[in-house]
């Protein structure tokens, strides 16, 4: 059964249910067929990911998750393999019933989870528990033996989604399976690409059980994840006006390096100019820190109106504080209604004088920022980020991007991009400032809104890893400026290194 490392279009739960549906009725085969192909699928993919395991243990819950696991249970025993069973309930529902037949009938066990229960000491266990089906917290035994796999040491098979993890937010709903690989099933699901689905999902594949192309083409995807993408080569007969004129305002007392970090990250993903508005004390360090930067003092509105008049694109909010100083340059910036890019504090004053935009405009908050700018609580927004990110579109007329693990694009029609890169590392200062450099600098070549906003995340976010392949922990944000200008100019490295 060919399996793909996963799918750029992202379906809901509700979605899946319909393709499902139409699967069965464009294959002509029926449930039981469809869970012996998902089992099918999963063997390979044990096999393939740790071919010396001679010993597992399948942890079933009463539904078709657990049906499939019963019948990869009967597929590992027919391939020589020692499988032991444990079972959450002492019936199984619907189909999972003959599965669970099938798999009794070869005259092995069920060991049922209770509270007296122990793992049995293997060198796998796989998570065919709940899948798709789960929309609360694991309570009681079920959590009791999700937290038991998870402390076993063992490396975790999960089938198409982790126990715990909803399929459609990526929140953890408490106790959730922590996999090394899990194998989806038909399509992709939006959840296994945001939030805690980083720390649960491990490696993803998406098995499409044979069901066709358009049985899911037909039902349009609710998201899709970001491809690889980068501006095409410049014209020979061009100059630094082709490219846009970037002003980055922000950097109150102590914070110039948030102005620096965004003015150079401009620079590199290609602007003509960039200047920058900021405190007269930061000028002479900004200066000799990186001349190519038009460093400006200003002391109020009027002094920024003459640097707003040059400018193509704003780039808005780094260091920029929520004091007068601030509050004063963000409104002088917002009535030039240009192009703009709205980070930091830019969007903690948003939150306390809403407005609505009519120029290209880029928000980029992190959850605790989307939460104040929604009225709600970042836990909120942690719970359904494909929705938090979708109303800040709706409520601000502008492309968002929510910002984390699996990063979300979203724009006013509901559109929605999933970010498939970046690392842990990249949980550090300076790296929100880097992100709304990027995408001012696409703004000002001509990109769109959506257009800059999906580069950009995407240059940063792999940026981020290429700079991470010196480990994670102790990553600069400056550290992605070298790889921003490879990426950003389609390149890999190789070319670089051997030109």
């Amino acid at each position: 059964m060919p399996v793909h490392p996963t799918s750029r279009h992202l379906h809901t739960v509700e979605q899946l249910r319909v393709i499902e549906r139409a699967a069965l009725l464009a294959l002509g085969i029926s449930g039981p067929e469809l869970m012996r192909r998902a089992a099918s699928a999963a063997l390979s993919s044990l096999r393939r990911h740790w071919p010396q395991v001679q010993h597992l243990c399948i942890h079933c819950g009463p539904g078709n998750n657990g049906g499939d696991g019963f019948l990869l249970g009967v597929l590992a025993h027919e391939a020589g393999l020692q499988v032991e069973l444990v079972a959450l309930t002492p019936d199984s529902h619907g189909e999972a019933a003959a599965a669970r037949t099938a798999w009794e009938s070869l005259g092995s066990r069920v060991l049922l989870w209770n509270e007296q229960a122990r793992l049995p000491d293997v060198d796998l266990h796989v998570d065919a528990l709940y899948g798709i089906g789960l929309n609360r917290a694991p309570e009681g035994l079920p959590a009791q033996l999700i937290e038991a796999i998870n402390r076993s040491g063992c490396p975790v098979l999960a089938l198409d989604v982790p126990s715990g993890l909803d399929a459609d937010s990526g929140n953890s709903f408490g106790a959730a399976v922590r996999a090394a690989v899990t194998v989806t099933f038909i399509a992709g699901k939006r959840g296994l690409h945001t939030g805690h689905a980083a720390d649960h999902v491990g490696v993803l594949e998406l098995a499409t059980l044979g069901v066709p192309e358009a049985v899911c083409a037909a039902v349009p995807a609710d998201a899709c994840l970001l491809t690889v993408d980068s501006l095409p080569p410049r014209d020979r007969y061009a100059n630094k006006g082709n490219y846009g004129h970037v002003l980055v305002i922000g950097g109150d007392h102590g914070m110039a390096g948030a102005v620096h970090l965004a003015g150079e990250s401009a620079l590199r993903a290609g602007a003509g100019l960039v200047s920058v508005a900021t405190r007269a004390e930061h000028v002479f360090a900004l200066n000799a820190a990186r001349p190519e930067l038009m460093a400006h003092g200003v002391d109020g509105p009027q002094a920024l109106a003459a640097r707003l008049e040059s400018a193509s694109v704003l780039a808005l909010g780094p260091g920029l504080g929520q004091a007068a100083w601030g509050h004063a340059l963000w409104l002088t910036a917002l009535d030039a209604n240009k192009p703009l890019v709205l980070d930091a504090d830019g969007l903690n004053l948003l939150a306390r004088e809403p407005r609505q935009f009519s120029a290209p405009t880029v928000l980029t908050p992190h959850p605790g920022e989307a939460g104040r700018l929604l009225g709600v609580t970042t836990r909120a927004v942690e719970q359904d980020r494909f929705a938090a990110a979708r109303e800040l579109a709706r409520r601000y007329h502008a492309v968002v991007v929510l910002k984390g693990a699996g990063s979300l694009i979203a724009d006013l029609d509901g559109r929605l991009d999933v970010c498939p890169w970046g690392n842990p590392g990249m949980a550090t200062g300076g790296m929100g400032d880097l992100l709304t450099g990027i995408v001012a600098a696409l703004l000002a070549q001509g990109c769109s809104a959506w257009q800059a906003a999906c580069m950009g995340v995407g240059l940063h976010a792999r940026a981020g890893d290429r700079a991470a392949r010196q480990g994670e922990r102790g990553l600069l944000a400056s550290d992605l400026l070298a790889p921003l200008r490879i990426l950003g100019n389609g390149m890999t490295g190789y070319e670089r290194e051997h030109d």
